[in-house]
């Protein structure tokens, strides 16, 4: 038990899904998993236990931005002996060709948080996931016929009042969404031992008013659930 989860030794799976959303986690224990069980819950943070196919997975909320995400995962990590990390969560699109709905897999992060660095005696640490569950992502993504498209995403501490410049900088490096989390994930993951991968969906693009709605977010976000569910099974 830690300060913020109360579950027992042992009541985790090897391989977590991570949204941010706590009731996402229950969504997807409830549609997705078999027998499953709710194992943490402090401060509604919730996370649940079940199968699927056969194989053990848990699911839990992070909450939103790097604080929080790096609370959950080091201690998932350290003191719950959690193997693999899978964050799926929404992002907002950078690539002009980038359309709401689509899947997004991190195949690295940079940020504007000083985070990594401070974790990194100053310097700038390579945020990218363990290129083993990238690689199976890819393939379960040919499988399963849902065309994900990898790169590079950046993780902004600001939701509201962004840098009018970093704009035309991500399109200039090609960088294909801004999200929240995705590379204190990596940098956790990678200084804890542990593996970690980014799937999102484009919930909205910097350069249109138009969004996703609820039910197109809710479709979008079964294949991404899907996606990662196959991913963590076969990189097992």
């Amino acid at each position: 038990m830690t300060p913020h989860i109360n579950a027992k030794p042992g009541d985790f799976a090897d391989l977590l899904l991570f949204p941010g959303d706590p009731l996402r986690a229950k969504y997807i224990a409830d549609t997705f998993l078999e027998d499953a069980v709710e194992v943490t819950n402090v401060r509604n943070m919730l996370g649940f236990t079940g199968t699927w196919q056969g194989h053990r997975v848990s699911v839990m909320g992070h909450g939103m931005g790097i604080p929080s995400i790096s609370i959950y995962a080091e201690e998932l990590i350290r003191d719950y002996g959690v193997k693999t990390l899978i964050r799926i969560g929404s992002c907002g699109g950078v690539a002009e060709d980038l359309k709401l709905r689509d899947v997004v897999v991190a195949t690295g992060a940079g940020t504007a948080s000083l985070t990594n660095r401070t974790r990194l005696a100053g310097y700038d640490y390579p945020a990218v996931p363990d290129f083993d569950l990238a690689m199976a992502c890819h393939q379960q993504a040919q499988r399963l016929g849902i065309p994900a498209r990898f790169g590079t995403v950046f993780t902004n501490d600001l939701f509201y009042g962004r840098d009018p410049a970093l704009l035309p900088a991500l399109q200039r490096m090609k960088v294909l969404a801004v999200e929240m989390e995705a590379a204190a994930l990596y940098a956790i993951a990678a200084e804890q031992g542990a593996r970690a991968l980014t799937i999102l969906t484009v919930s909205d693009h910097l350069l249109m008013t138009e969004e996703a709605s609820a039910e197109e977010r809710q479709n979008s976000f079964s294949d991404m659930v899907d996606l990662a569910l196959a991913t963590g099974v076969q990189s097992a």
